[in-house]
């Protein structure tokens, strides 16, 4: 019955999207000083004539694409390690994934504001950088989110992966070293192979995640950085629709999005299936 209700609140939650944007639907017409009209794709043509939304658009997947390969390695190689470590370690180690995971991304930028704080910043003080700002450059700002999205990611997937490995026969394990395979060609041509329906949903999800990133980016770099040099689709959509009140194509934004992501999943999934795998 739960599941039914928020299935059906999605689905209505996605087809208002959809509607709105079609519509002219600004604040005018929420005060209803004017009336709604239809736009039919119009808010799409002016969305794509906007230089501005190609260039968001073009740093939304780079900085997409470095989140997710950065988290599944770091994700995957702690993975690992937690296979080749004792029982304490491994629990200290677990136990602080884990609340890195719990963490509130509000608290965790907060967090990470403070570690690289150019004044009081203990980072800065380590490396001898001064009264450096990471969030005055563009290149220097995204990598600090990327940190703290990647810091608060890969738990997810070390502990997926790492339940994967240890389904894993040892016997496989024990055969590959006695083969005199390393530890990088056992988990390339051993562990990654039969780990690859897990390796799926991780990668997946984290492209879901980390295409979508709205709060790291608006509170570390202050609402999308120096004249939005640190836009991502999601920070863009939120300051069409509520700063200026241009709900349609904030809505428009939204839709883009979700077909960006179904077509990359889909596209994955395809070349997967291509490829022989059962999925």
């Amino acid at each position: 019955m739960v599941f039914f209700s928020c299935a059906t609140a999605a689905v209505a939650g996605l087809l208002s999207l959809c509607l709105i944007s079609f519509l002219e639907y600004t604040q005018a017409q929420v005060s209803g000083g004017e009336p709604t009209t239809f736009q039919g794709f119009g808010n799409y043509a002016t969305l794509f004539a906007d230089d501005q939304f190609w260039q968001v658009l073009r740093a939304t997947v780079v900085f997409a694409a470095a989140c997710v390969v950065s988290t599944l390695a770091v994700g995957c190689a702690l993975a690992v390690l937690l296979t080749r470590v004792r029982a304490m370690p491994r629990l200290a180690l677990m136990l602080a994934a884990l609340g890195a995971w719990a963490t509130p991304a509000v608290t965790g930028s907060t967090v990470w504001l403070l570690l690289f704080d150019p004044d009081f910043g203990p980072v800065n003080r380590i490396l001898g950088l001064g009264d450096h700002s990471w969030t005055y450059g563009r290149l220097s700002a995204f990598a600090l989110v990327l940190l703290e999205v990647v810091w608060c990611s890969f738990p997810f997937v070390m502990v997926t992966v790492y339940a994967g490995i240890r389904a894993v026969p040892a016997e496989v394990l024990e055969a590959a070293a006695l083969d005199g395979a390393s530890q990088w060609r056992i988990w390339r041509s051993v562990l990654a192979p039969m780990l690859r329906p897990i390796l799926v949903v991780v990668t997946i999800q984290s492209v879901i995640w980390d295409f979508k990133v709205f709060t790291q980016i608006y509170v570390m770099t202050n609402g999308g950085g120096i004249a939005g040099q640190n836009l991502v689709l999601n920070v863009y959509a939120y300051q069409k629709a509520f700063a200026a009140s241009q709900y349609s194509l904030g809505s428009a934004i939204g839709v883009v999005m979700l077909v960006l992501l179904l077509a990359v999943t889909l596209g994955y999934l395809r070349l997967l299936r291509s490829q022989g795998e059962e999925l």
